[in-house]
């Protein structure tokens, strides 16, 4: 009997470490961390063409005519359920007296279904112009083509779909693409590859970028900032690697608008059928006339920031099945009294794991760089933010900025935390302004600390570490603990996630052959061991006395009112106290609860009636 159970342990031992093998294939896993940091050595020979694609390039020349449209791109709204679809038509004018196109002059219209023909299904959107000013004499000013942008609703999860979109009165109507939508959100559901990729400009590195990303069919395209680098030309069309070396003395940051153009068309061929997520980064700031910024990055492309709560295109969030991504801004006010960092805190309080466990946050410029480019610049937004990105479980973070590869240990505050997120910079998609290649620790590179601080954004926050192995210093005199592995070359990332607990993580780089790995591992996540700290709608319930629960639709207004205790079988309102399971607002839109404090209990600092962070949250993401 001993020799029997023996055996059958042992042969328990052998199957689990064959499906250990089966799953990982000898990948590591953050399991096995923290990992000993590794630098992998420059190669000198490998420099990449980061050169810009000249403007003869055909893959940046016009090839409509009319008002056919041009540059058209796909993206998410917040749910599977809806896509946005944006292009553009007629002309972009540069020069000296220009006049813009009129939007209304051109119809917005989708013409989607399930089939290429018929395409049963229309859609009808709004369009807009914009136009790039300097109050200065001898630039050019520029105005753009009509952009137009559609939103498509009701649409069936991970379903092919196809559309034309344009004019048909002129008639002026696209090519017929196709787009796949999101899966459901859901613990098993997801997109299986997302691409990342960040600062990829215009260059013949960018093309290998964009050929080696397509060779893997991603699902969705991250892009974390820095996207056409129109702003190292001036408005005449010349160009440098370094604006501030080469133009020191112009009276204003420069920009060349018909880059943002030629751009649109270079991405077209992916992005039109392949949606893309876009990221603010500082090479979208281009300031102009009455302090104007981030004109063309706004205009352009579609942002679900209306879908998830927001009042910015700055700062969103969206789900890509059992995926909630947020996306910050590293260039919008993120300080805790700002209306960013309150729709964070509104957007976190909302998510529920149990539907989309993973919770990835993305933004321009990192927090966890061993890179003296850009090093330590954006403390400040570190300090605001990292708690509450922590505290509610951030699993992975992707930034762009500084041009080349790095991948954390998980860490928090500078300190190695088997609950913090693994941080990913992936800055080294191609752009003209070639790779970083110098650490923060190697002799002499160390940044002075004035010199840290993001121009744009201002303030400084970056003092010498008061503890650890830097104890007393602006740097490490060795490659940080919590930089897993750092290399510098032009690629780009792939995340595969495959079940509520594992995400395979790839980086590709340029110089490889398309299915060669450059660094690879399993991100797992550990509920059990990382528990989320609580902040859902049942603690804040404690501390107050609710009365009625208002159902809130998309404009805002106020649509229905149920008294405490009582059920309303049209709204799918559960009586109160207790309160439990899923409430439906009517149309599918959000509710805010309505608080009455009971006389003389304490009141949470900063708590509002409604509760703040319990306002606006979409009923898809409570967790009651």
């Amino acid at each position: 009997m001993g020799f029997y159970s023996g055996t059958v342990q042992v042969a328990v031992i052998f199957l689990v470490i064959l499906n250990l093998i089966e799953v990982y294939g000898g990948i590591p896993t953050t399991l096995e961390g923290p990992f000993k940091p590794v630098t992998v050595p420059l190669d000198k020979s490998f420099r990449g063409h980061a050169i810009d694609l000249p403007d003869t390039d055909p893959r940046l020349q016009r090839s409509v005519t009319g008002f056919e449209p041009e540059q058209i791109s796909v993206s998410l709204s917040s749910t599977h359920d809806s896509i946005w679809i944006s292009w553009i038509t007629g002309q972009f004018q540069i020069g000296d007296n220009i006049k813009p196109l009129d939007p209304k002059t051109v119809a917005s219209f989708v013409h989607y279904g399930k089939l290429r023909f018929p395409m049963i299904h229309k859609a009808t959107g709004y369009s807009l112009v914009y136009s790039q000013m300097y109050p200065f004499e001898g630039l050019q000013n520029y105005t753009s083509g009509i952009i137009h942008h559609v939103r498509l609703t009701g649409l069936e999860p991970n379903t092919l779909y196809y559309y034309r979109c344009g004019d048909p009165s002129l008639p002026s109507l696209s090519d017929i693409y196709s787009f796949k939508t999101m899966p459901v959100s859901g613990p098993r559901r997801y997109p299986s590859r997302i691409a990342v990729v960040g600062d990829l400009g215009l260059t013949y590195n960018s093309s290998s970028t964009i050929n080696h990303l397509t060779s893997n069919k991603p699902d969705l395209v991250l892009l974390v900032g820095d996207l056409s680098y129109a702003n190292l030309y001036l408005t005449n069309g010349t160009s440098s690697d370094c604006y501030s070396c080469s133009f020191p003395d112009t009276p204003v940051h420069e920009t060349y608008q018909p880059r943002w153009d030629y751009w649109g068309r270079f991405l077209q061929p992916l992005v039109s059928k392949v949606p893309i997520m876009m990221v603010q980064g500082n090479h979208e700031i281009e300031l102009q006339a009455e302090n104007r910024t981030f004109a063309s990055y706004s205009s352009r492309y579609a942002f679900p920031y209306k879908e998830s709560g927001s009042s910015s295109p700055f700062y969103y969030s969206f789900n890509a099945g059992g995926i909630h991504f947020v996306v910050l801004g590293g260039y919008a006010a993120y300080s805790i009294t700002a209306d960013q960092y309150k729709w964070l805190q509104k957007d976190l309080a909302c998510v529920n794991r149990e539907v989309t466990p993973w919770l990835v946050a993305t933004w321009h410029p990192p927090w966890y760089s061993s890179y003296t480019a850009h090093y330590r610049e954006a403390e400040c937004m570190k300090v605001a933010m990292e708690d509450l990105l922590y505290r509610y479980g951030v699993d992975i973070v992707f930034n762009g900025h500084v041009h080349a590869y790095e991948r954390s240990n998980r860490v928090y505050n500078y300190t190695l935390d088997p609950c913090g997120p693994v941080y990913i910079t992936i800055g080294d998609g191609g752009n003209r302004e070639k790779m970083a290649i110098t650490h923060a620790d190697e002799p002499g590179k160390c940044p002075e600390p004035s010199t840290t601080p993001d121009e744009f954004m201002g303030g400084f926050c970056a003092y010498n570490f008061t503890s650890g192995p830097a104890a007393g210093k602006f740097c490490w005199d060795q490659q940080p603990e919590y930089s897993a592995y750092r290399e510098s070359s032009f690629g780009h990332g792939i995340l595969e996630v495959k079940n509520e607990t594992h995400a395979l993580w790839t980086w590709h780089r340029n110089q490889d052959m398309y299915n060669k790995v450059g660094d690879q591992i399993y991100i797992v996540r550990q509920p059990k061991r990382c528990p989320i700290e609580l902040k859902n709608v049942n603690d804040k319930m404690k501390k107050y006395t609710w009365n009625k629960i208002a159902f809130i639709d998309s404009s805002g207004e106020a649509l229905d009112f149920g008294e405490l205790g009582t059920a309303d079988p049209m709204s799918g309102v559960n009586p109160l106290p207790p309160y439990k399971g899923a409430v439906v607002a009517p149309g599918g839109g959000s509710v805010a609860l309505v608080a009455g404090v009971v006389p003389g209990t304490d009141v949470p600092p900063g708590a509002t009636d409604p509760p703040a962070v319990l306002e606006n949250c979409k009923i898809q993401g409570i967790r009651m």
